[in-house]
């Protein structure tokens, strides 16, 4: 698989007993991986770069989506670079997926190519976390007019041309939406940026669930998508 022309973009903020099996695994398929890391207090940048990925700094913590345009930033900065995939610290996402999306993006049809948890029955969440996301999926489609399933995963593969064009502003979790609308009114040559969905497994841990993540994340989403 033609790796070089691809940079994962991977925002981090205290995943140190984690950070280095991601990026261990992500670089035996992927080599380029760029991890923000956005005011650490634990070795997170320290246990990156151990494992081969490019560190870039944040002296304080500017929340996910400042993480995400600084990664577009350094991963722009090189000309080989052809797509970004945004992809978590914490073990969640999975390579097998990211390969799948970029042979959809590769055929050329679609210049973004969103992951889904709710395409297939891989993903095991409780329904309350459904029904939160759902909602904020609902919201997001309103008022971006996009046609998604699931709107604030955060596994993307985006085209060079599109992340040139980004421009986050939320810098917490809203900021999956801000980047849904942006893509929604982007156009290339007077037409509108093409999208697809692909399904995708979002594996969580014990190691996540412990963090909070499984349902707060869900509902902080659709707290920002309401109060922003």
């Amino acid at each position: 698989m033609q790796a070089n022309d691809v940079w994962l973009v991977v925002p981090l903020y205290n995943e140190a007993k984690v950070i280095g099996d991601v990026v261990r695994t992500a670089r035996s398929t992927f080599p380029k991986v760029v991890c923000v890391d956005d005011g650490s207090t634990d070795d997170s940048a320290a246990r990156a770069e151990e494992a081969g990925a490019v560190v870039v700094r944040h002296p304080v913590n500017l929340g996910q989506g400042a993480a995400l345009q600084t990664g577009f930033d350094y991963a722009l900065s090189d000309p080989a670079m052809r797509y970004c995939v945004t992809f978590d610290a914490d073990g969640q996402h999975q390579i097998s997926d990211v390969a799948a999306m970029l042979d959809l993006i590769r055929a050329g049809e679609v210049q973004v190519v969103f992951g889904s948890r709710f395409l297939d029955d891989r993903t095991e969440a409780s329904g309350l976390k459904k029904l939160v996301l759902r909602l904020a999926v609902a919201y997001t489609n309103l008022t971006t007019g996009t046609r998604l399933t699931d709107a604030h995963n955060g596994l993307r593969v985006l085209e060079r041309r599109v992340v040139e064009r980004l421009d986050i502003t939320q810098n917490r979790m809203a900021h999956a939406s801000e980047i849904v609308a942006q893509i929604g009114a982007m156009r290339f040559d007077g037409r509108q940026v093409t999208y697809a969905e692909a399904p995708v497994h979002i594996l969580y841990t014990d190691y996540s669930r412990a963090k909070g993540q499984s349902l707060w994340n869900a509902v902080n989403i659709l707290a920002e998508l309401i109060w922003r």
